[in-house]
């Protein structure tokens, strides 16, 4: 069983941190803009990061993961200068949808909610 923080959690987070900041302050692709780094997820071996991301450039969805993914092996780069761990992930960047679902789901529950102020009872 899992008891507090392993130290690929720890890991993890730091590569979220290093990432968010390293596109925030480095990364000069006008495709990716303003992003939100909502997870990483390590492979064991920390071969494979799987980062999640959000935006709120929705519409421009696929530009924004093409420039991602254009710009992976700088990111990779520049996080082995700030990362001193014995592998240094590949990235996956993946598009995280559970915010808009979350919102969605907030909107089912607030209109149904109001149907049932509007229903007369006995």
């Amino acid at each position: 069983m899992k008891k507090g923080f392993q130290r690929s959690d720890r890991v993890a987070e730091q590569v979220r941190r290093d990432l968010a900041d390293l596109i925030r302050s480095e990364l000069k692709d006008p495709r990716v803009g303003m992003i939100s780094l909502t997870a990483v997820e390590l492979t064991p071996d920390y071969a494979h990061a799987k980062v999640f991301f959000t935006t709120l450039d929705a519409e421009h969805l696929e530009d924004v993961q093409r420039g991602l993914k254009r710009a992976s092996g700088f990111l990779r780069r520049e996080l082995g200068r700030r990362i001193h761990i014995h592998t240094l992930p590949e990235l996956h960047f993946i598009y995280d949808n559970s915010l808009e679902r979350g919102s969605s789901l907030s909107q089912l529950i607030d209109k149904a909610a109001a149907l049932s102020d509007q229903t007369p009872e006995d």
